[in-house]
């Protein structure tokens, strides 16, 4: 009799042991699913264009020339103002504003209160594009350079030709210098998958004078 009841006591010592494994195996495989679901779906990597020689990179880590070539098509599409600038401008701050910092969508948002209050804008169209010969460059401080401040900031130099007509009638041709500040912004993949927000001007914008030939070519 105490045999049965020994070899009862062994089984059931048995079963809550396998019990507690498969309880301990439930809870594993549920952390290990919730730690899969909440991992990322989407990672964005800047890879650099010239891909001649192998290519080693941090993956949070932002190429210049992926900052350069952020910066000028946001400030292209601002700028541009097909047909009339009181309703383009207003129009290009609403549908890039995932891309500006807040501070600089506010900047923005006051130019075109004060530029459409002095009625600069009403039919006015406007269009901005890279000089010719003047495109990103690895050149710290010459045309299109883009300036290093930290692993999360930058200043690039967009070297533009800018052009302004009123009722079709030319008012505006110059070159100018934007040194524009770019910040890293990774909080809303789903709508800037860039991963940086434009936060305006670092300095003032300057004009430049370049040779006809060189604006040309």
């Amino acid at each position: 009799m105490s045999r049965l009841r020994n070899a009862l006591g062994a089984r059931d010592a048995h079963i809550t042991t396998l019990r507690g494994i498969i309880v301990v195996l439930v809870l594993l495989c549920a952390g290990l699913g919730l730690g899969w679901y909440s991992a990322p779906k989407d990672l964005t990597i800047s890879i650099p264009p010239d891909l001649r020689t192998g290519s080693t990179q941090k993956w949070w880590e932002k190429p210049p020339s992926a900052v350069y070539a952020f910066t000028t098509y946001v400030w292209q599409q601002i700028n541009r103002w097909p047909s009339n600038g009181e309703a383009d401008y207003k129009r290009n701050l609403y549908a890039y504003s995932p891309f500006l910092t807040p501070s600089c969508q506010t900047e923005l948002e006051e130019d075109y209160r004060y530029r459409n209050q002095r009625n600069e804008l009403d039919q006015r169209e406007r269009s901005v594009f890279e000089i010719p010969g003047r495109g990103f460059s690895n050149d710290q401080s010459g045309p299109g350079s883009v300036e290093v401040v930290s692993r999360d900031q930058w200043i690039v130099n967009l070297d533009l030709a800018v052009k302004e007509t009123y009722a079709g009638t030319p008012v505006r041709d110059v070159y100018m210098r934007f040194p524009i500040r770019v910040v890293r912004a990774e909080g809303d993949p789903q709508n800037n998958k860039w991963g940086m927000q434009i936060d305006c001007l670092a300095r003032p914008a300057q004009r430049l004078e370049i040779p006809q030939q060189e604006g040309e070519s």
